[in-house]
């Protein structure tokens, strides 16, 4: 069967999260590969359209606001000028680069709920979510903490464990907290409206498991397929915010879409704020058939572009699908995991300033170890090896030889190439390959193989360099020495054409040294890219040597930020309270610390903060009263060991005597965390 011919093609790429900047996780899954290939559509003269944007509601913005105690706006005005101006500076060429706050967004993304609505798609469904009274607002997952019922972290999310990674729901939640005011938080009534995904479990299964078997990347086509085979449930496409696009509906003033709806519309209404900008109608880049749409996502995203926002769009009726989802997995950075929270990351605009003039080598470092299939690491030893092994010790180091030699032999000057030999002819003829190979990898989004291909473009040329050996043969033969720089040249000016979509930094200062007009991808490939006797600028380094140091200084940047991590000076505080009397040794000896098994547990009637324990002493067996109800349910308490003072004065509480105390500490925020021994231990074993 025939290839379809496309007449254009919408490239989008995730809507970055406006709460914080861009770090090389964000590029080398997304941001790289998607413009590399836009910029290789560009040269071969195909029309494309590349949208980017800033995702600018849902809660990671409320709560950066909150801790940063300034409005959303004014964290979302602040870190989308930060992304746009870092994106610039990068070389990402995006057709537009907009925003989710814009008025566009908010009226089309209003536009394509209403459209489902009216259609009767939607489900609507009355449940009981948590609320907050002191507040009176209804929590949003990530507005409630507790413990983790899988890690025990006492610092978990109501939608995630940031320590053990494992998805949660509040519900979970082990004495789940509001993060507004400390309290335990209610369940309430509240209404929604859902997407039946059930409803479309069949034609999903047929569009994408049989339509996209062969195309789609075995990750991206693996993870639709297991979540079709476990069968789709209904989605929440609104919730309880008040940051967001508004739901339009009557009675709905503190409901707003639901993120995960709202954000991939962005791509169309970042298109719509585009073709007002350039006096173009945006309609054909999304509802015409004959348009190709791909979007480049991370793996995290892969559900919402393939089965989520498909399903949207083709309720609505009037949109195309799209063709190809090339999701990258992560990358991580020196053997972990890239965390923003902790500040484990290398952000663009810190390297922007530390590296200047050096955006092509992040470039290339992050393509030749992008994380197509699975996640890659990350190193800064391995980022200088690929600048002064490859990009300077082949690429730049091959066409300085040529241009300074060129003008060394004949003023710089492009000679012309008179007879040439089979070698001449064979090295010719190879050169003529390479447009081939690295478009066909492009094509099918393998980006590390087409970026070697290009750099096996440069070998190809040094090889041929150092086997010709001009420098000795011109004593004897200056005319042989024209033929030799003349094909090396040629081999520079395909260079300039075919690493523009990898390199566009080195591209134009190659062209700017060559003096080559610019050329598309049909003119590569070719020898006589350059006229006989047209002079050549000066020739300049395209690369220099990374010097040890200068590694090891962002090694150390990154030392340093785990030891913080580690002291936790990178985490929430609480207030230390002052040093108590000084005690005597024969003070602490008094008293009697042991390891003690809890048998059973239970509330204490009318005392919302008490908890009745039956503790195995190895000596007794006895009742203890602790105020840590609200940290500890009675379940999660039974048969675990816990340190205990055992020789305190008995003491009633709420007419329970108590005989003891269980030990605790204070987390960063206010949750008693209970001091138990880190393997077995007899009961009454001393804690000394």
């Amino acid at each position: 069967m025939a290839l379809k011919t496309w007449k254009r093609t919408t490239v989008t790429s995730a809507l970055p999260y406006a709460n914080g900047p861009i770090h090389i996780g964000h590029l080398a899954g997304v941001y790289v590969p998607a413009d590399i290939y836009v910029r290789y559509l560009r040269s071969k003269g195909e029309e494309v359209l590349f949208i980017g944007g800033s995702d600018e509601h849902g809660v990671p913005i409320t709560l950066k606001a909150r801790k940063e105690g300034i409005t959303p706006q004014e964290v979302v005005d602040r870190y989308h000028a930060m992304i746009k101006d870092s994106f610039e500076q990068f070389g990402i060429s995006f057709d537009i680069y907009s925003r989710t706050s814009h008025p566009i967004h908010h009226e089309t993304a209003s536009d394509i709920f209403t459209t489902l609505y009216n259609k009767g798609e939607f489900i609507e469904k009355t449940s009981l979510q948590y609320y907050d009274e002191e507040h009176q607002h209804f929590l949003a997952d990530r507005y409630i903490t507790g413990t983790c019922p899988r890690c025990e972290n006492p610092s978990a999310y109501g939608d995630q464990c940031e320590k053990c990674g494992t998805s949660l729901s509040p519900d979970e939640l082990i004495n789940p907290k509001s993060m507004l005011s400390g309290n335990v938080p209610v369940k309430k009534e509240t209404k929604h409206w859902y997407l039946p995904l059930d409803k479309y479990q069949g034609w999903l299964k047929e569009w994408i498991l049989e339509g996209h078997r062969d195309d789609w990347k075995p990750n991206v086509y693996g993870q639709c397929k297991s979540w079709l085979d476990h069968g789709l449930q209904p989605r929440a496409v609104t919730r309880d915010l008040d940051w967001g696009v508004k739901v339009p509906l009557p009675d709905t003033e503190d409901k707003v879409l639901y993120v995960w709806f709202d954000a991939p519309i962005g791509y169309i209404s970042a298109t719509r704020e585009w073709g007002q900008i350039h006096g173009r109608d945006w309609k054909p880049w999304w509802k015409d058939a004959d348009t190709r749409l791909i979007h480049f996502i991370g793996k995290d995203n892969i559900v919402f572009h393939c089965i989520i926002f498909p399903a949207m769009l083709k309720e609505e009726g009037s949109y195309i699908l799209p063709d190809n989802v090339p999701a990258f997995e992560f990358m991580n950075l020196e053997n972990d995991k890239i965390s923003t929270s902790r500040n484990w990351a290398v952000w663009l605009h810190e390297y922007l300033e530390e590296f200047p003039g050096k955006q092509d080598v992040l470039r290339y470092a992050l393509t030749t170890n992008a994380p197509e299939t699975k996640d890659n690491d990350f190193t800064w030893k391995d980022f200088q090896a690929r600048n002064n092994s490859e990009l300077l010790a082949i690429f730049g180091n091959f066409v300085n030889r040529t241009l300074v030699l060129t003008h060394k032999y004949f003023e710089g000057k492009v000679p012309a190439p008179g007879a040439l030999t089979e070698t001449d002819k064979a090295t010719i003829e190879e050169m003529k390959t390479f447009p081939g190979r690295i478009g066909g990898s492009l094509e099918q989004f393998r980006f590390r193989e087409a970026l070697g291909e290009m750099m096996n473009l440069a070998r190809l040329g040094n090889k041929y360099l150092t086997d010709a050996e001009p420098w000795k043969v011109y004593k004897t033969d200056p005319e042989r020495v024209k033929a030799i720089l003349n094909i090396s040249l040629d081999i520079c000016a395909n260079l300039a054409i075919l690493c523009e979509p990898f390199l566009p930094f080195t591209a134009g200062r190659l062209r700017t040294m060559m003096d080559l007009p610019e050329r598309k991808w049909k003119d590569a490939g070719n020898p006589g890219l350059l006229e006989p006797g047209q002079q050549l600028g000066q020739p300049e380094y395209l690369f220099e040597k990374i010097e040890d140091s200068v590694i090891d200084a962002q090694i150390q940047k990154l030392m340093d930020t785990k030891k913080e991590n580690e002291a936790g000076a990178g985490g929430p505080k609480i207030d230390l309270k002052p040093l108590k009397e000084t005690i005597t040794y024969d003070d602490f000896t008094k008293l009697d610390i042991r390891v003690c098994t809890v048998e059973a547990a239970e509330k204490v009637e009318g005392a919302d903060k008490l908890l009745k324990l039956t503790v195995n002493t190895g000596l007794d067996v006895r009742t203890i009263v602790s105020g840590i109800a609200q940290y500890y349910k009675p379940r999660e308490l039974t048969g675990k060991q816990f340190c205990f003072v055992l020789n305190l004065a008995p003491r009633k509480l709420r007419g329970i005597e108590s005989h003891g105390m269980i030990l605790s500490g204070e987390s960063p925020e206010g949750t008693l965390i209970l001091v138990a021994p880190q393997e077995w231990m007899e009961n009454g074993s001393e804690v000394k």
